[in-house]
């Protein structure tokens, strides 16, 4: 067994690094069996050029509070690209994979690829949390203010959310699984009843899933070693030929692993000096 990963995926990250600031903070213990955790992301580019963040598609649902971009976020298939300019203070909440139903009230597949207001899901009390975090002086007080909104939203998960959450836990603590057959095996699960929790409680397919979480795997070694054995990465990511994990990697980060390589290297030499982090 590996150790559990969350696929996060932030691309060109020394370069993300001086342009804002990332924090994480753990949700209230009443929130602990559906939130993974709050980020909270500054950035001052005053004066300066507008920095384009792309990230990499990941299973998790991301409720998002800040001025011009607040809104539920679904499990995504492309990239996602935000522009940041101007001084801005927001922040997000990351749901475990598995567990925003009992929010949304409707299958998980309804939102993906797409974003929804946050009043749809939260109430009208979710912009009075917003306008809370935007003016917020601190981290505390942001945080505070959203566990307060979903902790006001009665929610609980029902049994076969928790089997939802429990399946996406057993690909994010075993890179091992890399087929739906080992994910049934490891569940205990038929493939068409892992099928049906994964579209109702996830949004996605159990293949996508796992296509998610071991690519994000790639991308990492792919920036810490620059240009790696792709055939001998496609063989530990479980592929059965070089080719595959190509069009697979293509598919997820929209470039190639060599040209990907290429980038992030690029992004390492040319990255401000000034990191703000």
């Amino acid at each position: 067994m590996g150790e559990h990963r969350i696929p996060r995926g932030i691309v060109a990250e020394a370069t993300a690094r001086t342009m804002f600031t990332l924090t994480r903070h753990p949700p209230a213990p009443e929130l602990a069996d559906l939130v993974e955790y709050h980020w909270v992301l500054r950035w001052d580019l005053r004066g300066k050029p507008p920095h384009e963040q792309r990230v990499l598609p990941n299973l998790a649902v991301h409720a998002a509070f800040f001025p011009g971009a607040s809104g539920v976020y679904g499990p995504a298939h492309d990239v996602f690209s935000h522009r940041l300019e101007g001084r801005v203070q927001g922040l997000g909440v990351r749901f475990r994979p598995g567990c925003f139903r009992a929010f949304l009230g409707g299958p998980v597949s309804d939102i993906t690829d797409r974003a929804v207001p946050l009043a749809d899901v939260f109430g009208p009390t979710a912009i009075e949390a917003a306008e809370s975090v935007r003016t917020a002086t601190d981290d505390v007080q942001m945080v505070r203010a959203i566990d307060n909104l979903l902790i006001a939203k009665p929610t609980s998960l029902s049994t076969s959310a928790r089997r939802a959450a429990e399946a996406v836990e057993s690909i994010a603590r075993d890179p091992g699984i890399t087929r739906v057959a080992q994910l049934c095996a490891d569940t205990g699960l038929t493939t068409r009843s892992v099928q049906r929790l994964f579209t109702e409680h996830v949004g996605c397919t159990p293949k996508w899933a796992i296509r998610i979480y071991r690519l994000n795997d790639a991308a990492q070694r792919i920036a810490a070693e620059g240009d790696p054995d792709y055939a001998g990465l496609a063989v530990r990511l479980g592929y059965s030929d070089q080719s595959h994990f190509i069009r697979d990697f293509h598919t997820v980060t929209g470039q190639p692993p060599a040209e990907y390589a290429r980038t992030t290297r690029a992004d390492r030499e040319h990255a401000p000096d000034n990191d703000r982090t």
